[in-house]
């Protein structure tokens, strides 16, 4: 994407809600390759899908030329952000944020080139500034008016819990690092989301008075569900980006039950796709919703970002498996292998008269064989998709010579594996 058609590409994928100066900041992104950043909280091993917009913009930037600093908040994450928070939350320690630091640059690498970025810790330059000079460089210029102004402290205030000294200087010690940036990378733009847009104008207020330099924020409308749930829970709670958190195929299954009225918003503000194919997904989409062939777009170009395309083809495989109606094959059924119980077996037990009822109990599908034995007459057991009556089964029925998809009922599901 050329510097000229950034911020205008932004702007059509509705991507911007808040500019300071926007005449400047569109004429600086046109005319100069410049340094900018964003900040990610540190407090979880994983990113979640609520950080995939922030780190995605960062790419968006990159693509563009720019280059982009992924700030993680050593430092501010053990105050904690009050913004959309009703109650103080507990501090993190060093041993906490240094693993969840590690776990985070993973899932950084996969979506934007840190060769060509910055990965920086706000604790590295922080940790050695006293009180006595934070006071006199950086208090001295913020008025408590303008700080108990914004809405994050002022709903706080109000109510029962109140605020305590140390998240209300929160905004202050990220305007400080926006300072911090622009005089040791030239960083000129801080972007974030909505909530964030007070304490990013302190920062830009920061520089102007401290430097006399033109700094400049940009910031995103917080994404929602046209559903009323809250983007980036499931039932099962957040969507992280650590695979070993929230499997793949979970994963690409969450996009694929986004409402149609969140389809092409979705498409927009998270994918790569470019404004004229999108606008081929949307209609193509809107000939068959019940298709869901714009939640599918979705899902495989989410999931190839994060996880990779061959994690899209896994997830893909394992939802035939699971929900299809074809013949089951090998592939589709290692697919399966972490997405739902497995039962590791040997050879042997085919040997039996009654070897399906002996993996029902080995499964935890039934808790003994005399249920087994009942509900195989009452027609609630089936293998590889094919209902079993009788508790007699043979080597013949392995897919691949070593799977079985044990089913009870409609939804549960175990993977016998043959292991010798």
């Amino acid at each position: 994407m050329a510097k000229a058609n950034l911020l205008l590409d932004l702007d059509q994928r509705g991507m911007v809600q808040d500019t300071t100066d926007r005449g400047a900041l569109e004429n600086l992104l046109s005319t100069e390759s410049i340094t900018l950043y964003h900040g990610i909280d540190p407090s979880a091993a994983s990113l979640h899908i609520g950080n995939f917009i922030g780190v995605l913009m960062l790419r968006r930037f990159q693509e563009a030329g720019h280059k982009p600093i992924v700030l993680v908040g050593g430092s501010t994450g053990m105050i904690g952000d009050p913004g959309g928070r009703s109650e103080e939350r507990n501090l993190l320690d060093e041993e906490t944020l240094a693993a969840n630091l590690a776990g985070i640059r993973k899932q950084l690498e996969a979506l934007v080139d840190l060769e060509r970025a910055e990965l920086v810790n706000n604790f590295d330059w922080t940790k050695s500034v006293n009180v006595l000079d934070f006071l006199r460089d950086v208090g001295k210029h913020a008025t408590v008016n303008q700080m108990v102004a914004k809405d994050s402290v002022r709903t706080r205030m109000e109510g029962k819990h109140g605020i305590s000294y140390t998240e209300f200087s929160y905004m202050l010690l990220q305007a400080f690092d926006f300072w911090w940036l622009n005089n040791e990378y030239n960083c000129q733009l801080q972007i974030g989301g909505s909530d964030q847009w007070g304490n990013i104008a302190q920062g830009v207020d920061l520089i102007r008075r401290r430097n006399g330099n033109a700094a400049h924020g940009l910031t995103w409308p917080l994404i929602t569900r046209s559903d009323g749930q809250k983007y980036g829970k499931s039932v099962d709670g957040a969507i992280w980006l650590d695979p070993e958190m929230t499997l793949p195929y979970q994963f690409h299954q969450y996009w694929l039950s986004i409402d149609d009225r969140d389809v092409q918003r979705f498409l927009m503000q998270l994918t790569l796709l470019d404004l004229e194919e999108l606008e081929e997904v949307v209609i193509e989409h809107q000939k068959s919703p019940e298709k869901r062939y714009g939640q599918l777009r979705i899902a495989d170009e989410v999931t190839a970002l994060v996880h990779g395309a061959e994690a899209v083809d896994q997830a893909k495989l394992a939802a035939s498996a699971l929900f299809g109606s074809g013949e089951l094959n090998e592939k589709m059924l290692a697919a399966l292998e972490g997405v739902i119980p497995k039962t590791l077996v040997k050879s042997a037990i085919f040997t039996g008269d009654e070897a399906l009822i002996d993996l029902l109990v080995d499964s935890g599908l039934t808790a003994s064989k005399s249920e087994a034995r009942r509900l195989l007459k009452q027609g609630g057991v089936s293998v590889n998709r094919e209902k079993k009556s009788s508790g007699d089964l043979d080597l013949s029925a392995l897919i691949g010579g070593r799977f079985l998809l044990l089913q009870k009922g409609k939804k549960q599901r175990n993977l016998v594996i043959v292991d010798g």
